[in-house]
């Protein structure tokens, strides 16, 4: 793809922040647009798998931008673990908008330098989710250790792959999926929900920093008999490399995964982009963008949208994060937090 000069030079002058993302592993991708004129550039900071969804949306945005102002617009995206952009962001890296797959990535943003509205939530329609996923399994063609649902995971035989919850929302989307399961399965009873989550835990042979991280170990380094991430990637890994190859599980109960959308005010009060980052994370509710999303294989809001789409998306029972853990902010200081549940279940299962 060709890189957008302006953009890569205007990033070089902060050289910590360069840094910052080399040493994240944080992946740009530049918008190949041009102007004669000075346009203005917004930067869309992403979670890790969203790579081709932007590239697809990006010019349509600038269409309408052009169509509807007259004006152009330069769009740079970057991508990596959820936490790993909200911590590039706190330390510099100029984003005018992100879109991440976690809020708590999106709050942080607030508690720990007011770089978003603490609003931010009531910004947009749908809890500022335009879109939304849950967590599914990709399997070697055939099955051939016969997956079916959650409890399959926890087998001894069976080998996992997906990203580390400390650094990935996609992760931790997997993780709550899997205590979801163990909660329905066994009413509510912690100490046997624990058991199968460590065991869940002991069964991955690689925590990726992000999802793309993970896709390439199961796909191009054949690690795992389970990739498990985002069910829009599983079926774009499977749409790209040949359902000859693979094929899909989407178990009968699994997390609501929604994918929340902030600008950040901040950074835009001092580009002066206020107004068309605002009108960008409005685009993505547009029949034409969610049209692209469902094409993506992403569930989204819009009725006629759903209906054109609605064979492609299983049916199943999506469970709310807050339902059954709390708040996000629960959730984080349970369980993510150093020597929290997850740590202590990684520690468990390291001795089964």
């Amino acid at each position: 793809m060709a890189v957008n000069e302006l953009g890569r030079n205007s990033l070089a002058k902060n050289s910590f922040v360069k840094k910052l993302i080399s040493s994240l592993g944080l992946s740009l991708v530049l918008s190949p647009v041009f102007s004669a004129h000075a346009a203005q550039e917004i930067l869309n900071t992403s979670y890790d798998v969203s790579r081709e969804l932007f590239v697809a949306i990006n010019p349509k945005f600038q269409g309408y931008w052009k169509e509807k102002t007259g004006e152009d617009i330069n769009i740079q995206q970057s991508h990596a673990g959820s936490s790993a952009q909200a911590a590039a962001i706190l330390q510099g890296l100029k984003a005018d908008v992100v879109t991440f797959n976690q809020s708590t990535d999106i709050d942080v943003l607030h508690e720990k330098g007011k770089f978003v509205s603490p609003d931010w939530r009531k910004k947009f329609p749908n809890n500022a989710s335009p879109f939304y996923s849950t967590t599914a399994f990709l399997v070697r063609k055939g099955n051939p250790k016969n997956i079916k649902d959650w409890d399959d995971l926890a087998r001894k035989d069976v080998k996992l792959v997906f990203p580390n919850p400390k650094t990935s929302g996609n992760a931790r989307y997997t993780y709550l999926a899997a205590w979801i399961y163990a909660h329905n399965a066994f009413n509510g009873d912690e100490k046997k929900i624990k058991d199968f989550v460590s065991k869940v835990l002991g069964n991955v042979v690689v925590f990726d920093t992000g999802g793309r991280g993970a896709t390439t170990s199961f796909v191009d380094r054949a690690q795992g008999d389970v990739l498990l991430t985002f069910e829009s990637e599983v079926n774009l890994i499977r749409k790209e490399y040949g359902s000859d190859k693979y094929d899909i599980v989407v178990p009968k109960i699994s997390v609501l995964a929604e994918f929340p959308v902030a600008v950040v005010d901040s950074v835009v009060k001092e580009k002066g982009t206020e107004k068309v980052a605002t009108e960008y994370l409005n685009y993505l509710y547009s029949p034409a963008a969610q049209a692209i999303l469902a094409s993506y294989f992403y569930r989204v809001h819009d009725e006629q949208v759903k209906a054109d789409y609605a064979k492609q998306f299983p049916e199943l029972k999506l469970v709310s994060v807050e339902s059954i853990f709390g708040s996000w902010k629960d959730v984080n200081d349970k369980h993510f937090v150093t020597s929290g549940i997850l740590d202590q279940l990684l520690r468990q299962a390291k001795k089964q």
